[in-house]
C-alpha cells in the first residue's frame, strides 16, 4: 500500500515554507491552505472527502502545519482520521493551541520554532530528509523572520521573502489552488537559489518583479499585467465548463476574487468567443461585468445588483451575498440569485 500525504498549512511564508519542504520529501502529496477561522474547518472536511474518494487503497498521512486547531476541530479530525485509519500529525508553534497539545498525542506544539523549522526537523528525524543541509539556510531565514529574530543574520533575507509571498496574490487560491501553491513554491525555490553572498536580501528584493514575470512568462515577453492576464485567462479557459453560468439564455463565466476585470475579462472573452459575458465577484458581493456587444450589461447589473455602467462594462453589489471558501458554493449562490431576479422581473 502506497503512502499519500494530505498537507494543510497556513497562507503566509511560514505556511508555504512547510509545504515547500514536504514537496521535496514526499512523492505523492495533496496541498491545502487555510487562514484561521471557518476556512480551517472547510479544508479539513475537504481533506477527509478527498481521502474517501481515493480510487486506490492508500496509507493516508494527514499533516497540519503552522495552524492551531480549536478543541472542536481537533476532536473532529481525530475521529475522522481514526475511522479512515489515517496517520495524523500537527506541527505548530502558536501558544493558543496549548490546550489541544495537552490533550492529543499527535498535536506537537513548540513555541520556540516556526512551522517551517518544525517541519524541517520532523522530516529529518522521520524521513532522513536533507542529509547534506541543502535547505538549512532557507529554513533559518524563514524561522528568523517568522519568530522575529531581528538581530540574526538571515532576518533581512527572510523579511524580503515574507513580503514576496504576501504580495503574491495574482492567482486566486479558491479557484486555482494547485496553481497558486505552485506559484508560491516557485518563488521560494527562486529565493533559495539566490540566497548567500553580500547584500543577498537587496539582490532578492531587486529580483522579485522579474521572478514573478518569469513564472507567468509565455513564449513572448510582455508587461507583468499582460502576462498575468494571459495566464489567468488560460486557466479560466481550461476550466470554463466548471465556471460557466447563464443569464436570460446568455452564456457567462463567473470568476471569484480574480480582480483586474478589464484586462482579464476582456482577454478571456476574446479567447473564448462562445461566451457572452464575464462576471467577477469578490467576497463582499461586489461584482464586475465585461462583455462584447451581445447584451446590455448595465441592465443586467441594475437587475441583479442595483448597479449600472456601460453596455460592455458594468458592476454592482449583491447585498444578500453569502461568501464561501468553496468555489462551487459561490457559483451555486450566484446562479440561483440571478435566476430568482430574472424570474421576478418577468412580466
Amino acid at each position: 500500500m502506497k503512502s499519500k500525504v494530505f498537507h494543510l498549512s497556513h497562507i503566509d511564508l511560514d505556511g508555504y515554507g512547510c509545504q515547500y519542504l514536504t514537496s521535496h520529501a514526499f512523492e505523492t502529496i495533496n496541498f491545502y491552505n487555510a487562514n484561521y477561522g471557518p476556512e480551517v474547518n472547510a479544508r479539513l472536511k475537504e481533506i477527509i472527502s478527498d481521502i474517501k474518494n481515493e480510487d486506490d487503497d492508500i496509507d493516508a498521512i494527514i499533516l497540519i502545519t503552522d495552524l492551531n486547531l480549536s478543541m472542536k476541530e481537533a476532536n473532529w479530525i481525530e475521529k475522522e482520521a481514526n475511522e479512515l485509519g489515517a496517520t495524523l500529525v500537527l506541527l505548530d508553534h502558536h501558544i493558543t493551541g496549548q490546550n489541544c497539545a495537552d490533550r492529543f498525542e499527535w498535536y506537537h506544539l513548540d513555541i520556540a520554532r516556526c512551522g517551517t523549522l518544525l517541519t524541517y526537523d520532523w522530516l529529518k528525524k522521520n524521513y532522513a530528509f536533507d542529509g547534506v543541509g541543502e535547505f538549512q539556510a532557507l529554513v533559518d531565514a524563514i524561522n528568523d523572520v517568522d519568530m522575529w529574530h531581528s538581530s540574526n543574520g538571515l532576518f533581512e533575507y527572510g523579511k524580503v521573502m515574507m513580503s514576496m509571498i504576501s504580495s503574491a496574490k495574482e492567482i486566486n487560491r479558491t479557484m486555482f489552488q494547485k496553481d497558486d501553491i505552485a506559484y508560491k513554491h516557485f518563488l521560494i525555490e527562486s529565493a533559495k537559489k539566490l540566497q548567500g553572498g553580500q547584500d543577498a536580501h537587496i539582490k532578492l528584493d531587486d529580483a522579485v518583479h522579474a521572478l514573478k514575470k518569469e513564472f507567468f512568462m509565455g513564449d513572448v515577453n510582455d508587461t507583468k499585467d499582460n502576462l498575468i492576464a494571459s495566464y489567468i485567462s488560460s486557466l479560466l479557459s481550461q476550466n470554463k465548463d466548471r465556471f460557466t453560468i447563464s443569464y436570460k439564455g446568455y452564456k457567462g463565466l463567473l470568476g471569484y476574487n480574480v480582480g483586474n476585470s478589464s484586462i482579464i475579462g476582456n482577454t478571456f472573452l476574446v479567447n473564448n468567443p462562445e461566451f457572452d459575458f464575464y462576471m467577477d465577484i469578490n467576497f463582499r458581493g461586489v461584482f464586475s461585468l465585461r462583455g462584447h456587444d451581445r447584451l446590455d450589461l448595465s441592465i443586467m447589473a441594475a437587475l441583479i445588483g442595483s448597479g449600472g455602467g456601460h453596455k460592455n462594462a458594468s458592476g454592482g453589489k449583491i447585498e444578500e451575498y453569502r461568501d464561501s471558501f468553496v468555489y462551487e458554493e459561490v457559483k451555486d449562490f450566484v446562479q440561483k440569485y440571478i435566476n430568482d431576479k430574472v424570474f421576478v422581473s418577468k412580466p
